[in-house]
């Protein structure tokens, strides 16, 4: 997982009406039960199809470390698919998304402008169009370069150039060393 993705993630999470769930034995329940199988569960985590079993039935309470962390991931990308659906087609469609950074952002612009590198903390609104191509880039598979990419060009629009009441010269924006990422719908 990358900053973006997982920054993405986040702010759908925040969506669900139920927590999910938080002992390794009711994870692996559910996770057997959304796979159909201990089997395909145990291959997905990396561990013996036994080992699944005996989370199962609770004979094994704690994970080690690494196991956890693979079992609260698979559960939450997993969890309420419906809801988290409803939170992206809300976002894409009328609600856009915010972002709030601190990177060091600059931009390439005519000379004669103060177009420097520095770190900006950011908290900026930014339309549903951005939501909706972060979301289908996130979806199709798309690194880190990716998806900043396109929040930099979200950036530029909304932040440097006020949707085309200023800074209609400015080229290109760089979104680079980020210290702190977050979304939020």
């Amino acid at each position: 997982m990358s900053l973006f993705e997982d920054g993405l993630d986040a702010a759908v999470q925040k969506a669900f009406t139920r927590p999910a769930p938080k002992s390794a034995g009711a994870r692996m329940r559910y996770l057997v039960k959304q796979m159909k199988g201990t089997g395909p569960v145990a291959r997905m985590l990396r561990v013996s199809q036994r080992t699944v079993e005996r989370y199962v039935k609770d004979q094994i309470k704690k994970p080690r470390p690494d196991l956890a962390a693979r079992l609260e991931r698979e559960v939450k990308k997993r969890w309420q698919p419906q809801i988290r659906a409803r939170a992206r087609q809300k976002a894409a469609t009328t609600g856009g998304i915010v972002i709030d950074t601190r990177a060091r952002l600059g931009y390439t612009a005519p000379i004669g402008s103060t177009d420097q590198d520095r770190v900006r903390h950011l908290t900026v609104a930014l339309p549903p169009q951005y939501a909706a191509r972060l979301f289908t880039a996130q979806e199709s598979g798309a690194d880190d370069r990716q998806l900043r990419e396109i929040a930099a060009e979200a950036l530029k629009e909304v932040y440097f150039q006020d949707a085309g009441r200023r800074a209609g010269s400015l080229e290109e924006v760089r979104f680079t060393d980020i210290e702190h990422l977050e979304f939020d719908l």
